[in-house]
């Protein structure tokens, strides 16, 4: 059941799905265009599942360093509990998050980061285990290289369209978002095909052939 539940469990019962199932049952719902491209985990083992917190970005040589700290700050202490933070840097230069943010945002509550730009202090942040999924690597400051540009609203995040309250899901093959309209529905039925697919999975172990237990099971 998924009708009362909290936003944790939520969270929760996503993060033991993984995301090519979840891909498989939004096309199944007509979302087909939800997977951002280009994206791995820091470390492979980091999977993650929170609620979209959406942020934008862009390359600006000429901003005030103190004033986009204050901005990324901000930003930082209104990233919710249980969230996960969806950053397009459009930059492809400076790095966009660095081990003190992933402090911060693990002491928030935050329980990953999605960054299509670049990510440093990776040794740090991999031994901390916070999760972070990012597209590139760089040493370089972004604080006189970028601007802040909006937070907390409905972005296209590496061609995603990416609304706060949509699920986000996190591991080794990539990132998918779920509509917050069909969160629950998605996260019924896939955990419904995971279900299948292990005892389809079993069967085959057991002898069925592939062709038979497509059959049986619907799937593969």
């Amino acid at each position: 059941m998924t009708g009362d539940i909290t936003e944790a469990e939520l969270c929760d019962r996503y993060g033991e799905l993984y995301t090519g199932l979840v891909a498989d049952i939004l096309d199944d719902h007509g979302y087909e265009d939800q997977t951002l491209h280009g994206i791995d985990p820091l470390d492979r083992g980091m999977r993650a599942a929170g609620i979209a917190h959406p942020a934008v970005g862009r390359a600006n040589r000429s901003v005030d360093p103190d004033e986009q700290a204050y901005r990324f700050l901000r930003m930082i202490e209104e990233t919710p509990a249980d969230s996960m933070l969806l950053l397009d840097a459009n930059d492809a230069v400076a790095s966009h998050i660095g081990e003190l943010t992933t402090t911060a945002l693990h002491n928030n509550g935050c329980r990953g980061a999605v960054i299509k730009g670049a990510v440093r202090d990776t040794e740090f942040i991999v031994e901390q285990g916070f999760p972070v999924f990012t597209d590139r690597r760089s040493p370089l400051d972004a604080l006189p290289r970028w601007e802040l540009v909006e937070w907390g609203e409905t972005a296209v995040v590496g061609g995603v369209t990416v609304s706060p309250g949509d699920v986000v899901l996190a591991d080794a093959d990539g990132v998918v978002v779920v509509p917050e309209g069909v969160k629950s529905e998605v996260l019924a039925d896939a955990e419904t095909e995971r279900d299948t697919e292990s005892e389809m999975r079993t069967a085959i172990e057991e002898g069925m052939s592939p062709v038979d237990a497509y059959e049986e099971y619907g799937t593969f």
